[in-house]
């Protein structure tokens, strides 16, 4: 008996095989069939025999990879649901306006993208005609479905809101034009146009992305009796060369793993990026396939159109598959612009078997074929592609679609590498364009070389079918709806005023007093269940492990084994209706678990209110763009940057210390930042941030903000809140107290110099107050600048206001009217988050801060390293002093020798 398995070592040998001569005789089979019929039929039967064990329900693991042919068989088609003739006029007029837009728009240099939309267009006319919900959908809960548009396709969904009544020809007109108050953004930006966009997406990666973690949190709401969004689906259409980005497949096992059906990636396979293939040498569909398949996700590929029934009906040999399986996409695309001998030569002439079948197709097949026949291109296919999708369950579906990039624009722009960057076609283009389409547009509508816009008119079929196909669909889409929402009722006073009186001998950091608070919050019976904590696995280092009984780790499959920690007060508690985000270690995950969150009361019309606590050296610095997405989304919620500051966080070294973030936060106009130094500051600002974005907001306050709060580890005493101090915590800016107010001893004639501090530096001044009064003579008084962001903003603003002919004093100014001392400002990060309000301060004007790398050692050291230690600012302030001749110069080279500095 022959050995089954041969001279390979494989796992099976280490498994007993209780019928080795069975075992052999299949063996014996398969090579007598690779031998009389050859390999390629021994392969097939092999992959029938595969998926017949699979349909009947036998564990097997899956094959990565598919023939490059449809997944769906033209005869397993459905009927589309539908007048197919009315639906192929209302593409065509959106095409035309389309690229019409864009054209108009490149007189005025504005850019714009037209072959995107071109290839991908019955991908997203299908979805609106047959499948996307809309707001008024009945059995999606006025959340509808949620649609990520590829950014660069954004002309053509301006071209149907154009056809449907949405937009005017001005609109169009104004495409990236948007000062003037009527323009269309370039692409979908939500705070530019936020009754159309619901999600930015052209920041690439982002979109996928994203999209993964709204359809999770729709279960999370629904799983947590918040809001059943059950039938809402989430669709996500895509560039293959967007998938180059990680993001885009970061979260693909997630999804998978949580068995996510409610969300459907659609990849316009067009085989093309910005500069030429996406794969040049090799297949990006078969590439895209295996890699979701692998993940878990369910894979349908709709490659070929309907005139390749033919070819594959003549390919008994499979000598045509493995033809398409092994001719590269590069190659593909040339064959795309080449004409019918090049085909037959290059394609057919490969195999006898080929050049046979070659031999009964005529030139016009060959080249529809290979010119234009393709699965993305034909509705049929679509539409058999998304409803497979829908019906599939128990794990998200993945649909790749073959296109032509530049599709109906003529041979200037399909398929050539360049077509990504063109922006406009010419006036004969453009007829060409129009014949091919078959719109009734004369050559007299173009007046000056002007490509005119198409509409059939208001009262036309193609707009009352498009209407009434999407008034079926429950509205128009996409849209965004912020139904008007009751403000949230304001939680008790009691658990913001129990840090006012301070911690008396106790020491307590800023992050465990932010833990405390939103632990009292939680418990608040009216917005208690809308709290939303975020965390990439590091709730213990922040102290949140005490959350884990109470509310519960959010996993959809509950709690399926028994914890270690079980018998344990604070023990590892999962559950359906968990209340807690626990991500892992995934920063930008956790960053689009919050702006799903965050942008609820838009989506779905709950407000939620996160807060993801995070390292914050990998908050800002490593997903800074997803801030962006957050602020262009309008976003709302607070991001907690804990262990904050160069040197609060002790050994962990240069890639763990932020001196930065605060200057990155300042860069994004919907981030509030603050540093506060004490635990009332965190409790004040948190309750003006509920206020501000989810209670009564003021007459011109823009409530689409979030807050970025630092919080640092270091256990520090914490004071008593100063009377009338929360002016100051919420504007930037307040006294925390003088040298006489702190009970210090001064001479008549003490100099004096005022201490601008922020985070945990305030109590680095506040010894170094101590050290100037007694070793020095020198009065000073200490300042919290709980955010030099909002100064510096507040101070612009004045500026503008001058400009205007307005009289508006600067905040700064007012705080610091009267002090004729300097001022030396002082913080945990580099001198550029202080020195934002330089120009500002009429005062004499110096600062300290952790310039420089990151380092490994006690924070005294390494303050003392960065030069911003209590004896470091004494020096710092004596030298100002010394400049204004207010101290002797000799005084600043005792101290310097004093201090060991």
């Amino acid at each position: 008996m022959t050995d089954p398995v041969g001279k390979i070592p494989s796992e099976l040998d280490q498994l007993p095989d209780r019928d080795t001569e069975e075992t052999a005789e299949w063996a014996a089979s398969l090579d007598a069939v690779t031998k009389a019929a050859g390999p390629h039929r021994a392969a097939y039967l092999m992959r029938r025999t595969l998926q017949h064990a699979e349909g009947a329900g036998l564990a097997l693991p899956k094959l990565l990879e598919t023939d490059y042919v449809n997944s769906i068989p033209t005869s397993a088609e459905p009927v589309i649901d539908g007048d197919e003739e009315m639906e192929r006029r209302i593409t065509a007029w959106n095409r035309w306006n389309a690229a019409a837009m864009v054209t108009r728009g490149a007189k005025h240099g504005v850019g714009g993208h037209i072959a995107t939309f071109a290839s991908a267009a019955w991908l997203y006319e299908t979805g609106f005609n047959h499948f996307f919900k809309g707001k008024e959908s009945g059995d999606a809960a006025g959340s509808g479905d949620q649609l990520y548009i590829q950014g660069h396709a954004s002309p053509g969904i301006y071209a149907r809101a154009f056809l449907d009544g949405r937009l005017n020809e001005a609109h169009l007109d104004n495409f990236r034009q948007e000062s003037g108050g009527n323009g269309l953004p370039s692409y979908p930006h939500p705070r530019r146009l936020p009754w159309l966009w619901e999600f930015p997406t052209v920041s690439m990666g982002l979109g996928p992305l994203s999209a993964i973690y709204q359809a999770r949190f729709n279960r999370y709401l629904t799983n947590r009796g918040i809001k059943d969004v059950s039938s809402s689906h989430v669709w996500a259409f895509l560039g293959d060369g967007e998938m180059d980005e990680p993001e885009s497949t970061a979260a693909l096992a997630l999804a998978a793993r949580e068995g996510l059906d409610n969300l459907t990636f659609v990849i316009n396979c067009n085989l093309q990026r910005l500069d030429g293939p996406v794969r040049a040498n090799f297949k990006i569909v078969q590439e895209l396939e295996a890699q979701f398949r692998g993940a878990g996700w369910n894979v349908v590929k709709s490659l070929w159109g309907g005139a390749w029934d033919e070819l594959f009906a003549l390919d008994t040999t499979g000598a045509l598959v493995r033809r398409l399986r092994e001719v590269p996409d590069a190659q593909v695309q040339t064959y795309q612009t080449r004409d019918a001998a090049y085909i037959r030569q290059d394609f057919f002439g490969s195999d006898p078997a080929l050049v046979a079948m070659a031999q009964l197709l005529s030139d016009d097949k060959i080249l529809e074929c290979f010119h234009l026949s393709r699965g993305g291109h034909e509705p049929r296919k679509v539409y058999a592609a998304y409803k497979a999708a829908l019906e599939f369950k128990g794990a998200p579906t993945v649909v790749l679609a073959q296109t032509v990039k530049g599709f109906t624009l003529g041979e200037g722009f399909a398929s050539k590498n360049a077509n990504h960057q063109m922006k406009k076609l010419s006036v004969d283009e453009f007829k060409n364009m129009r014949d091919l389409l078959g719109l009734p547009i004369s050559d007299a509508q173009f007046v000056d070389g002007v490509v005119p816009y198409g509409h059939p008119g208001a009262d036309s079929p193609e707009v009352r079918y498009l209407q009434e196909r999407r008034a079926a669909l429950g509205g128009p889409a996409p849209a965004r709806r912020v139904q008007p929402l009751a403000p949230l009722p304001a939680p008790a006073e009691k658990a913001f005023a129990a840090f006012d009186k301070g911690s008396g001998t106790q020491s307590m950091a800023t992050t465990m007093a932010f833990v405390r608070l939103v632990k009292d919050l939680i418990r608040d019976k009216e917005t208690g269940k809308r709290w939303v904590p975020i965390v990439p696995d590091e709730a213990r280092t922040f102290g949140m492990e005490s959350l884990f009984p109470s509310l519960g780790i959010y996993s959809p499959k509950g709690q399926t084994y028994e914890p270690v920690d079980r018998d344990q007060l604070m023990y590892y508690k999962e559950a359906v209706n968990g209340q807690i985000l626990n991500e892992g270690i995934t920063e930008a995950g956790s960053m689009a678990d919050f702006i799903a969150a965050s942008s609820s009361y838009a989506t779905h019309g709950e407000a939620m209110i996160p807060f993801y606590i995070f390292y914050s050296m990998f908050g800002w610095q490593r997903t800074a763009d997803q801030m962006w997405q957050l602020g262009d989304q309008l976003g709302r919620g607070f991001l907690v940057g804990a262990t904050a500051g160069r040197t609060t966080l002790t050994g962990e070294g240069l890639q763990h210390a932020d001196g930065h973030s605060p200057m990155i936060a300042a860069t994004n106009p919907a981030a509030l930042s603050y540093d506060p130094a004490f635990a009332y500051e965190v409790a004040a600002i948190v309750k003006e941030g509920l206020r501000r974005m989810y209670g009564e907001a003021a007459e011109g306050e823009d409530q689409n903000v979030f807050y970025y709060l630092t919080v640092y580890n270091e256990p520090m005493p914490q004071p008593a809140k100063p009377a009338g101090a929360d002016e100051g915590i919420i504007k930037g800016l307040y006294r925390f107290n003088t040298a006489e107010s702190a009970g210090l001893d001064l001479p008549a004639d003490a100099s004096r110099i005022q201490l601008l501090s922020s985070g945990t530096a305030i109590h680095w001044a506040l010894e170094a107050q101590k050290l100037l009064a007694a070793e020095w003579g020198v009065g000073a008084d200490v300042w919290s600048a709980t955010s030099w962001t909002e100064l510096r903003r507040d101070a612009l603003e004045a500026d503008a206001a001058l400009l205007r002919g307005e009289e508006q004093v600067p905040y700064i100014r007012k705080a610091l009217e009267g002090v004729e001392s300097p001022v030396l400002a002082v913080s945990d990060y580099m001198r550029q988050v202080p020195d934002q309000i330089a120009q500002w301060v009429e005062q004499d004007w110096s600062s300290l801060g952790a310039d420089g790398f990151g380092l490994s050692d006690t924070r005294q050291a390494a303050r003392r390293h960065f030069g911003v230690d209590a004896q470091s600012i004494v020096v710092a302030a004596l030298a100002q002093l010394a400049r204004r001749g207010e101290v002797p110069a000799s005084a600043v080279k005792e101290a310097r020798e004093r201090y060991g500095l």
